[in-house]
């Protein structure tokens, strides 16, 4: 296409396309817009975690002077018939609609011209309810006749959710079944079986950038301006609701400032939306970091997991038991179940296996997406009762996993053959870089030391669609739209090397058009570890699109064969002047084929398989129980690295992610209330917990046949492993087992009083 052929991208670590942008400050973000005649908006929030509403008082904040109106459900009612959104179920209304289910769900805005004016305003609100029981425990909400929902209405937004029915009666929003082999048979014939349970707690996304919406309603056509991950999703939602065509509703999104799955399907947009509606004005709503509490989280998990084994140490069947506590609304919980559910047996070749997922309704904050997708809550589970299994039967916990290892073309438990998954090679990753085979310092006195190591398995979301155009101006520049959102993931760049591989072009000069429905097409969302993958093979297809379209020109022109003639001289020939484009597209749907609904088994139930492994090392003081990790090594399979840089850093930050999520994150309950909703309280790790030695790589010369240029997911394949590779080395340190995360100085001196058989009384 060029006279000169530019350097290969795939592999290079080019710098990010909006560098220097951001660190001049020149980047646009949703916090930053302001319309004419702009509203700002305050919410009133439930004070108590299930109620209903008698009676809400907002006159004082009316008459202040500065507020413009103050809407509840009611007003919302009049431009909304019906005022519920969701991705799987239709069930979380735009405002507490006679109940609340939350402490600190959306009861009532105030609009003002002036942001300060309307927080002032919101203190005057007042709200009488009427108290009803609560249910918080997701254990309890399993069969406990306090109902969260009085009936569940599927949303049927995704093919892989259809199958969800309506539900009068029950808390249980979804049960996943998974059915392979004979478990009962397996479990009859096994020579050793155990069985244990793990739990892990509810966190926060914590982005830089909290949640931000500024809706634009005018004569009939919406404009969102909204930190989302995924606006295709918000355009089809939001236009449903209104019951408008797609073509009136348009979302757009600029850079994002951090989502981590907390900012996928809608939040506040269907909010402020409706208040536009209601106002006829412009409406922005900023939550502050503590309000983000509210909005979104990740589940609470409860994980037993049983398992039974020959004499020899040959994993024969497995038992999977996993609940998760999905909070007020569903959100997107019960995809999480789902995908989560479908791998809880582990990256391990078993012939006999049964899974049963929950997702339960409680009177908590909503859980939705967060990096993982709930990966790294079963891992936990299965990767610390694998420890415990090689140390009951005496056998080496490397081996026993070898032993017991997928392998290349062998079925995982939901049916779907292992392709490309590099497990074995991630393990000898760590093992290296653990240096595992030497002489390692237990530690003396009161200092005891420890090493671990796990694997992380993922499937990925399916099914799910990308498209991608590639337009080439007259000039031979080029413009790549695409709806993959940037946020801080380095994506702009990635795709723009893959385009730039296929079109001999300098990376670097492609200009990535943001999401604006409007303008790029449709992409399912920025999750999953999916955009390399899927929105990258769909950049391929339209860069190859386009070079076709570049080959019949040269034919319809004349040129002969193999000549080089720029892309510019080629347009000028043939209109004659500076003119026209060269547009590609390219749309990517990988396999996917639905379970069997008696087995929930399928042959193609992931595109293709996020593999990571962890190894740490710690140093616990047993007379505070005070810990430090000094050692984690992180690897994961990403398949080609298309910006080896890029990647280090994905994984990296991951990895920091889920240390806080093990050591130090945990939202604390009591009676419903959140006790510890602020970043004074909720503690996540700074510069100063990060381990001595920090290591994150890939695994070099992998390949994905399916993925561009052999690439796959990085985002979230640090996450998975990291947790139990430190409940493993702190259990090599202490001799006792971590069940229950965070791992903190008090739990460790907990259990090490109980395995002295003196318990503390609990105290919570």
């Amino acid at each position: 296409m060029t006279a000169t052929t530019p350097a290969p991208s795939i592999g290079r670590s080019l710098p990010r396309l909006e560098a220097r942008d951001k660190v001049t400050g020149r980047v646009e973000y949703v916090h930053h817009l302001r319309l004419p005649g702009m509203l700002y908006g305050k919410i009133f929030r439930s004070n108590v975690p299930h109620a209903r509403i008698k009676s809400i008082d907002t006159a004082a904040a009316a008459a202040l002077p500065g507020v413009y109106q103050v809407v509840t459900i009611e007003d919302i009612r009049k431009v909304i018939p019906h005022p519920y959104y969701g991705p799987a179920f239709h069930d979380q209304p735009i405002l507490a609609d006679g109940k609340v289910r939350f402490a600190g769900e959306p009861v009532a805005v105030v609009l003002a011209f002036d942001r300060k004016i309307a927080e002032d305003a919101v203190a005057l609100i007042t709200a009488e309810y009427e108290e009803l029981p609560g249910i918080f425990d997701e254990i309890e909400a399993m069969t406990s006749d306090v109902l969260v929902h009085d009936e569940l209405k599927p949303a049927s937004t995704f093919p892989d959710l259809q199958h969800l029915k309506g539900r009068k009666g029950t808390n249980i929003a979804l049960d996943y079944q998974l059915r392979r082999g004979d478990t009962e048979a397996g479990f009859a014939k096994a020579d050793h079986v155990f069985e244990h349970t793990f739990c892990s707690q509810q966190v926060m996304h914590i982005p830089m950038e909290p949640f931000v919406s500024v809706a634009d309603y005018q004569d009939g056509h919406l404009t969102l301006h909204t930190a989302s991950q995924g606006p295709s999703f918000v355009r089809i939602e939001i236009a449903r609701l209104l019951g408008l065509p797609e073509n009136r509703v348009r979302v757009k999104v600029p850079f994002l400032g951090g989502g981590f799955g907390g900012k996928l399907y809608i939040k506040l947009e269907a909010l402020v939306t409706a208040l536009s509606m209601v106002a006829q004005r412009p409406v922005k709503i900023s939550l502050t970091m503590e309000e983000q509490f509210y909005m979104v989280t990740r589940h609470p998990c409860h994980f037993t997991i049983k398992s039974g084994l020959t004499k020899e140490g040959k994993l024969i069947a497995r038992h999977c038991e996993v609940i998760w506590n999905g909070g007020a609304y569903a959100d997107i919980g019960p995809r999480v179940t789902q995908k989560a559910g479908f791998t809880s047996a582990g990256p391990y070749d078993i012939e006999n296996v049964s899974i049963n997922s929950y997702a339960v309704y409680t009177n908590r904050p909503p859980c939705g997406a967060l990096r993982g997708f709930g990966a790294p809550q079963t891992a936990w589970a299965y990767e610390s009762h694998t420890d415990m299994i090689a140390e009951a039967m005496g056998i080496d916990k490397v081996e026993f996993r070898r032993m017991n290892m997928l392998r290349e073309g062998r079925p995982q438990a939901s049916g779907t053959p292992l392709r490309d998954a590099e497990i074995e090679r991630s393990l000898d990753h760590i093992l290296d870089r653990m240096n595992w085979s030497l002489p390692f310092d237990r530690g003396s006195g009161t200092i005891k030391r420890g090493r671990g190591i796990a694997i992380g398995f993922k499937g990925i979301t399916a099914p799910t669609t990308s498209v991608a155009i590639v337009n080439l101006f007259a000039d031979g520049s080029c413009a790549l739209y695409i709806g993959t959102v940037d946020m801080g993931q380095g994506s702009d760049t990635v795709m723009a090397q893959i385009a730039g591989e296929v079109l001999n072009l300098d990376a670097a000069s492609i200009k990535v058009i943001h999401p604006d429905t409007d303008v790029t097409p449709y992409d399912m969302g920025t999750l999953g570890s999916r955009s390399t993958f899927h929105m990258g093979n769909a950049v391929k297809l339209a860069a190859q699109d386009a070079m076709g379209k570049i080959a019949d020109l040269a034919r319809e022109l004349g040129l002969p064969e193999g000549a080089n003639l720029p892309l510019a001289d080629m347009l000028r020939k043939k209109y004659g002047m500076q003119a026209g484009n060269i547009i590609g597209t390219g749309s990517f749907i990988p396999d996917y084929e639905k379970p069997d609904t008696t087995t929930g088994l399928t042959k193609k139930g992931t595109p293709f398989w996020g593999v990571g492994a962890a190894g740490a090392e710690v140093e616990i003081d047993i007379e505070t129980g005070a810990i430090k990790v000094t050692k984690l090594v992180n690897v994961a399979d990403v398949g080609t690295a298309i910006n080896p840089k890029a990647v280090q850093q994905q994984l990296s930050g991951a990895a920091i992610m889920q240390l806080g999520f093990t050591m130090t994150e945990n939202m604390v309950f009591r009676d419903g209330q959140l006790t510890n909703g602020s970043l004074a309280d909720y503690k996540i790790p700074t510069l100063l917990d990060i381990p001595r030695e920090f290591i994150n790589e890939h695994v070099p010369n992998a390949y994905d046949k399916d993925g561009p240029f052999g690439a796959k997911g990085a985002g979230e394949s640090t996450t998975i492993a990291l947790s139990p590779a430190i409940g493993n080395a702190v259990a090599d340190a202490l001799g006792v087992r971590i069940h229950d995360l965070p791992i903190t100085p008090e739990s460790i001196f907990r259990a090490l009083q109980a395995a002295k058989g003196t318990p503390l009384e609990d105290c919570a």
